[in-house]
């Protein structure tokens, strides 16, 4: 089993997962499922994200890291990442930092945000509560709708990838 390595070093899940591309990112690519839950992942997280624009959360967040000296991204927040999940970005074309952004942030904070594309369930569905009074029942349902489709693409994918994986580790077809 390749997932559930928890007590992996960030670093040390980066460079598994930049083993497992290598490994088996053409065959992962080839399969038709992958290869279309990767464009459908891809489509849903710029949905996303633009709904996050659109409404404000990213000035939101961004004034809060940048002016209040706070963000939601705070050190540990990676330890929460696996190696599938950062294949995923991997196989999204998505370079993953060989070190931490900023200090005292979580791993994966740059200067204009999170560096990676597809993102942990806590880092797409977490709102802190001033981001919940300032907006709007239905631009918060807006998001979650947006948030709820990159999820449930993303769990599909993660699953597809953990299950291909395993049975390379079983030494059996991956077609099967």
């Amino acid at each position: 089993m390749v997932a559930g390595r928890g007590s992996l070093t960030i670093q040390e899940k980066i460079a598994l997962a930049r083993d497992l591309l290598d490994a088996w990112g053409a065959e992962l690519r080839a399969q038709g499922s992958v290869r279309h839950s990767l464009e459908r992942l891809r489509t849903c997280i710029e949905a996303s994200r633009e709904v996050m624009t659109q409404i404000g959360v990213v000035d939101e967040c961004r004034r809060c890291e940048e002016v209040e000296g706070g963000s939601c991204c705070g050190s540990g927040i990676e330890n929460r990442y696996g190696e599938v999940l950062l294949l995923v970005n991997l196989l999204l074309g998505v370079p993953l930092p060989e070190r931490a952004g900023r200090p005292r942030s979580c791993y994966f904070l740059g200067e204009t945000g999170c560096t990676l594309f597809a993102r942990h369930v806590l880092c797409v569905n977490y709102l802190c509560a001033r981001l919940r009074e300032r907006f709007t029942p239905a631009q918060l349902s807006r998001l979650q709708d947006a948030s709820g489709e990159e999820l449930e693409t993303e769990f599909h994918l993660y699953e597809s990838i953990k299950q291909f994986l395993n049975r390379r580790a079983d030494g059996l077809d991956p077609s099967r």
